[in-house]
């Protein structure tokens, strides 16, 4: 079981590291705007949306506790964790291996200057995601050990509801040239993560106690002034 873990962590790692250069559009022999198949706008964007689709709807059925119920059934409830993040990291290689680019530009930043701090920006995101995950439990996320469900505030979580999907924010729109493609990536994963964090939400509420007062005085996003 202990190699199995550290397998399906290791496959994670290896399609987010690509998907941070994917996103980046560097070293990757496909990235957000180079690579794949050229089609037509219009048939880009359907294959697009349906490739993140197809992640989002996994993503977010597999981690539903009624799924969970019936899925251990089936596989032993100690790799249930560990065979979510294998099955979310072969449906995510996929979408990227098989993304159409839109390559018309939205934006692009002019001068060194503005464009190194955008790159900045880009990788302080993907950062923020990494420190977040290790300000909850990042061994727990993402299989490799099992630990029961308790509530726990650390400090970044006593500010934001959801400060690791900041980050995610971040690296998804920081871009020095912004492409249709890439922009349509931004949205459809940032309207993912709104959609997602509310199911997320109604799953701690029935499973925590303490919750429902904790979301009350907590925003979900946007730190209070």
């Amino acid at each position: 079981m202990l190699v199995y873990r550290v397998c399906c962590y290791l496959g994670f790692v290896a399609v987010l590291l690509y998907a941070v250069a994917f996103l980046a559009d560097i070293v990757a022999p496909r990235t957000v705007d180079a690579g794949g198949p050229h089609t037509s706008a219009g048939v880009a964007a359907l294959v697009d949306a349906f490739l993140l689709g197809l992640f989002a709807v996994q993503h977010s059925v597999m981690a539903r506790p009624a799924f969970k119920r019936w899925w251990t059934t089936i596989v032993p409830a100690a790799a249930e964790r560990s065979t979510y993040v294998l099955v979310a990291s072969v449906v995510l290689a996929v979408a990227l291996r098989e993304w159409r680019p839109i390559p018309s530009v939205v934006w692009d930043v002019p001068g060194a200057p503005g464009r190194s701090l955008v790159w900045g920006l880009y990788g302080l995101g993907w950062f923020w995601v990494l420190l977040m995950s290790f300000a909850i439990d990042h061994l727990d996320m993402f299989g490799l050990r099992r630990v029961a469900p308790a509530f726990a505030l650390p400090r970044p979580y006593r500010v934001v509801r959801h400060p690791m999907m900041i980050g995610f924010f971040v690296a998804f729109l920081a871009a020095p040239t912004m492409t249709a493609g890439h922009l349509l990536f931004a949205v459809l994963g940032g309207g993912y993560i709104l959609v997602g964090v509310r199911l997320e939400e109604q799953d701690l509420a029935a499973e925590l106690p303490e919750y429902d007062a904790y979301a009350a005085a907590t925003p979900r996003f946007v730190p209070r002034v």
